[in-house]
């Protein structure tokens, strides 16, 4: 059995805001952009991969199955970074860091060796999603 990962999702608050974080900070490419009834889903990914994606989405479109409740916990869980997150891997990792800085990602964390054997950073996305970098040495 060959079984892959596919796409991830992650909601957005902005959807200009994500498209321009994603395509323009990150350098990925735009698979597809499709609009429903106000609403937005852009689906991004790295060059040269095309089978791995993130979907970014609404993060509580109305009739989705969410109580207003919910829908509020999510709105404050994104709002402190707590609500969704990636982890993405780099060859150069202070290289990837210092683009990410320089266009002012709201940086969480500076490249660090870890005690469990890896070197990373931390970043948020506008949407306050929570983006984890490795070293990939």
């Amino acid at each position: 059995m060959d079984i892959t990962i596919h796409s991830a999702f992650l909601p957005h608050t902005d959807a200009e805001a994500s498209l321009a974080f994603y395509r323009d900070v990150l350098g990925f490419e735009v698979r597809n952009d499709v609009g429903y009834d106000g609403m937005r889903w852009i689906t991004v990914g790295p060059v040269g991969q095309p089978g791995t994606s993130i979907v970014l989405e609404p993060p509580a479109p109305p009739g989705c199955g969410k109580t207003d409740d919910e829908q509020r916990a999510i709105t404050e869980m994104m709002a402190k970074g707590t609500y969704a997150g990636i982890n993405l891997a780099s060859d150069d990792l202070d290289g990837a860091f210092e683009r990410l800085e320089a266009a002012g990602a709201e940086v969480v964390q500076e490249p660090t060796d870890q005690p469990y054997g890896v070197r990373d950073c931390a970043f948020r996305d506008p949407a306050g999603n929570m983006i984890r970098m490795q070293e990939v040495r």
